[in-house]
């Protein structure tokens, strides 16, 4: 059985996840908590009979050997829960270091796990009736105080907006949110608020509220999202004493405070966000100044103002001249400066009022009568949050830093500093870029096309990218020259814009958006533009494809995709696997920035192949073909998953047409290490799923090594070289029965010229097996007569165990072919014999004589050849 846990004190954000896993496997028993928030109840009491969850005591009684886990990473004790059960996490909060290595985890800093699964809903086309769609707008909204906190992100932003899209009810979403407390929860919230504190540390508000409730039966989380709504703190931790035990609930919007480590030192746990203890006690006061003296050492700003100030400030007194002042920062650039009085800041000095003074002809007066007076700073150790604040409420642009200790100003930290350190930590969580790397990468002719295109897409006013297994292989260091480009608008307008430029012509596909620039290499305005003298651009593309980006979706498993203009990040949905979803922005001032929206980046860094929805198998079997493929290439490995849903989907190969499973293969033996992708394609049940006859074995993988190395000796004299495909199906299929092989071609819809090559080569092989190591050449060449070429090299690559075999098939090809007897049909009626069957007997025979060494001569013939006639009842 598989289950769908949540946390207990499930809010909508759980049950709204809990509810998004089990529209993705329907299979699975969404299991409601024992303990549920009021508001949540109140939702289910209404509308529960449209969702699908179960109470703990309606459980069926098996064992469940498979677990998903939803807005949390703490598995409960179930009873039935197998040891080895299959455990996967989806959730929002940051990842817990304790949290089992063995378990499957998607794990996304976005502001609700219900976003999450909304993602995942939305592209793989589930439809939600309005009660679904709500309760996941409620998860989010409730997470992301209606899209409000800082930990709202573009993706929770998205995810509500489809939600709306699809019959969320924003009305009820909205009652529910703004759900009326109980009696109990008003009284106890007016008591919260109205001993609630507010406390600095380094900068960072955190507030405490402590009162009793004795008999209490409601939740508290609640009360803490209302509180945590009108203060805005940093952190926000409720103490309320209950019957013989205190519950603690903690929340925080801000790096600085992790309030699962506050909640850890009372017995607790949570997230970094959302954390609660029950505290084996009842003296609130101890409780509360426990916290209050844990939270110095605990509430860590991630960047302080000791990090970004400037040390040894230069400072005035506030007698000192305004023209002084004037000079000062004339000479140093500095926009303003502390105003300090036997070591305390009195004031600060900015160069506006030092220039409006100085129009009044007020230089000499002190700096004292126009600074903004006051005793603004801030300390080394507070947050950049703190120093924003101050900024804000004082209006100074430049705030003097004060050692708490010694009181002296030590630093001075300026709007520039702070704008520089926010921009930079956006830098750091931006796309990076990759221009050097494609510098790199392509020759100086084909670097600047790119940059033309680029330039033209940017003329046009759209976007355009380098997709796919280019950027894969950019960023491994490996590589290559084909180019796949993007267009997120009008592909073909961008390709006509390049031929009415620069010359050449387009071929368009307007129904998929796709068009071909073919490229004139001679065209002189071409030449201009890259800047290249005429002979070095030789290594340009002859073309360049330009796709529209485009979404897709499937009508049934395994059809091929229908499709429909989409955004960039929709079209790198559609792709097999996250490897091969990154793109390079190539337009304007994005010029080299890597958009990784579905975690590529990331499996490549640990060598994965992962698909992106559960389904991708299903909408595409052969994609499990190019699954290994690419994993035994880039040596990675399937992700445990992406490895499960393949098996799954494997059975389905056998829906696919021949001719895509042999493009696939055809493409897998384009491959350096061909035979460890048929290695491990067997492994998985992979080839037996396409026809139960193809396996696969060291014998195959041997003969295909010597291919790889053989060379076509020239005394063969054959009329062309072997096709490198049919030769590896011919020694791949070569051991089968024929009725197997033939079955086998079949499924593949092999064309005729390779069917009748390899069951050309297998009738051969068969033939000569029959044959003893002494045999006659001439009844060697009645086996080789009639065959192909191509089934005679197959043969003799097949045969590295049986030499004989191979000096059959090279005297044949060499000599025995070519010998004829000197008698032909023509003089056999000139001596009067009757046309029939026996011209052919009493040829085949003369020639067996020559093969065989018993004719020598044409004497000797002439001598076999009245025996033969005798033999006949020619009388002559």
């Amino acid at each position: 059985m598989h289950l769908i846990l949540t946390h207990e004190q499930a809010d909508f954000d759980a049950l709204g996840a809990s509810l998004g896993a089990s529209l993705l496997h329907p299979r699975a028993v969404p299991v409601l908590p024992r303990r549920i928030n009021r508001n949540v109840r109140a939702y289910l009491t209404l509308y529960g009979e449209k969702l699908p969850f179960v109470e703990f005591s309606d459980l069926e009684h098996e064992e469940i050997d498979r677990v998903t886990l939803v807005d949390t990473q703490s598995l409960a004790s179930v009873k039935g829960l197998s040891g080895d059960a299959l455990v996967d996490v989806i959730d929002h909060h940051r990842q817990d270091d304790s949290i089992n290595p063995a378990w499957k985890t998607r794990i996304e800093t976005v502001g609700a796990s219900s976003t999450l699964l909304v993602e995942t809903l939305r592209d793989t086309g589930i439809d939600l009736d309005w009660v679904e769609a709500t309760l996941l707008l409620l998860g989010i909204y409730e997470d992301t105080g209606s899209l409000s906190y800082t930990i709202t992100t573009p993706k929770d932003l998205v995810a509500s907006a489809w939600l709306l899209e699809v019959g969320a009810n924003l009305n009820i979403a909205s009652d529910f949110l703004n759900h009326p407390l109980s009696s109990e929860q008003r009284e106890l919230y007016e008591r919260l608020l109205e001993e609630a504190e507010t406390h600095q540390f380094r900068g960072v508000s955190v507030v405490v509220a402590a009162a009793r409730a004795e008999g209490m039966v409601d939740e508290i989380s609640t009360l803490a999202h209302k509180l945590r709504d009108l203060f805005d703190p940093a952190g926000l931790f409720v103490l309320v004493a209950l019957d013989g035990h205190i519950q603690l609930v903690a929340r925080s919007t801000s790096d600085a405070v992790n309030v699962a480590k506050v909640a850890e030192h009372f017995g607790g746990g949570g997230h970094e966000r959302a954390a609660a203890a029950l505290i084996r006690d009842n003296d609130l006061e101890s409780a509360r100044l426990k916290l209050l003296a844990l939270l110095p050492s605990l509430v860590i700003p991630p960047k302080t103002v000791g990090e970004i100030m400037s040390r040894g400030p230069q400072l005035l007194s506030p007698d000192s001249p305004i023209e002084d002042a004037a000079q000062k920062m004339q000479r140093f650039g500095h926009e303003g400066y502390p105003v300090v009085e036997r070591g305390k800041v009195v004031g600060l000095l900015t160069r506006r009022a030092v220039d409006r003074a100085l129009a009044h002809k007020l230089g000499a007066k002190p700096v004292s009568s126009v600074m903004d007076a006051g005793e603004v700073s801030v300390a080394p150790d507070d947050s950049i949050e703190q120093l924003q604040r101050v900024m804000i409420r004082h209006d100074w642009g430049q705030v003097p830093v004060i050692d708490p200790e010694g009181g002296e100003v030590v630093g001075i930290v300026t709007r520039t500093d702070l704008l520089t350190t926010l921009a930079a930590d956006l830098a750091e969580s931006g796309p990076p870029n990759l221009a050097d790397r494609l510098k790199k990468a392509l020759s100086p002719s084909r670097l600047a096309l790119l940059k033309l295109v680029a330039s033209q897409a940017e003329t046009n006013q759209i976007a355009l990218y380098v997709v796919g297994g280019f950027v894969r292989d950019l960023l491994l260091d490996m590589p290559s020259v084909d180019l796949d480009l993007v267009v997120e608008g009008d592909a073909i307008e961008l390709a006509t814009s390049m031929a009415e430029a620069y010359g050449g012509r387009v071929s368009s596909h307007r129904r998929f958006g796709t068009a071909k620039w073919v490229i004139d290499r001679q065209n002189s305005a071409l030449i201009a533009a890259l800047g290249q003298a005429d002979g070095s651009i030789s290594d340009l593309p002859d073309s360049l494809d330009l796709v529209g980006a485009r979404t897709e979706f499937y009508p049934h498993p395994t059809a091929l995709p229908q499709v429909a203009r989409g955004s960039i990040k929709l079209d790198l949905h559609r792709r097999d696997f996250t490897i091969n979803t990154l793109a390079l922005r190539l337009d304007g001032g994005h010029y080299g920035q890597l958009q990784d929206y579905w975690g590529g980046g990331s499996d490549l860094k640990h060598g994965l192949i992962r698909v992106l929805h559960s389904l991708s198998f299903v909408d595409d079997p052969t994609r499990m073909l190019r699954a290994v493929r690419l994993e035994q290439r880039l040596g990675f490995h399937i992700e445990e998953r992406t490895l499960e849903l393949l098996k799954d989907a494997t059975p389905l190969l056998d829906r696919v047409s021949g001719d895509r499973i042999r493009s696939e293969l055809g493409l897998i033996f384009a491959e350096t290490d061909r035979s460890a992708i048929m290695r491990q394609l067997d492994t998985l049940g992979l080839l037996r799923a396409i026809h139960p006859a193809l396996t696969w074995g060291s014998t195959v993988e041997d003969r295909w090594d010597q291919l790889t190395a053989f060379a076509l000796p020239a005394r063969w004299g054959l009329a062309e070289e072997p096709e490198l495909d049919g030769q590896l199906f011919a020694l791949w299929l070569y051991d089968l029965a024929l009725s197997e092989a033939r079955g086998a071609l079949d499924r593949l819809g092999a064309p005729g010229w390779m069917e009748h090559n390899i069951l050309g080569a297998i009738r051969i092989g068969s033939r000569l097996a029959k044959l003893d190591e002494q045999a006659a050449p001439s009844a060697v060449t009645a086996v080789l007569e009639d065959a192909q070429e191509t089934s005679l090299v197959t043969v003799w690559l097949a045969a590295a165990g049986k030499p004989w075999v191979r000096d059959w098939v090279e005297h044949f090809l060499v000599n025995w072919r070519h010998i004829r007897p000197r008698t032909d049909g023509h003089q056999l009626r000139q001596l009067g014999l009757a046309p029939g069957p026996v011209y052919a007997e009493i040829l085949h025979a003369l020639r067996a004589g020559w093969l065989d060494g018993e004719i020598t001569s044409e004497a000797a013939e002439q001598e076999a050849l009245s025996t033969l006639l005798v033999e006949a009842g020619h009388r002559g």
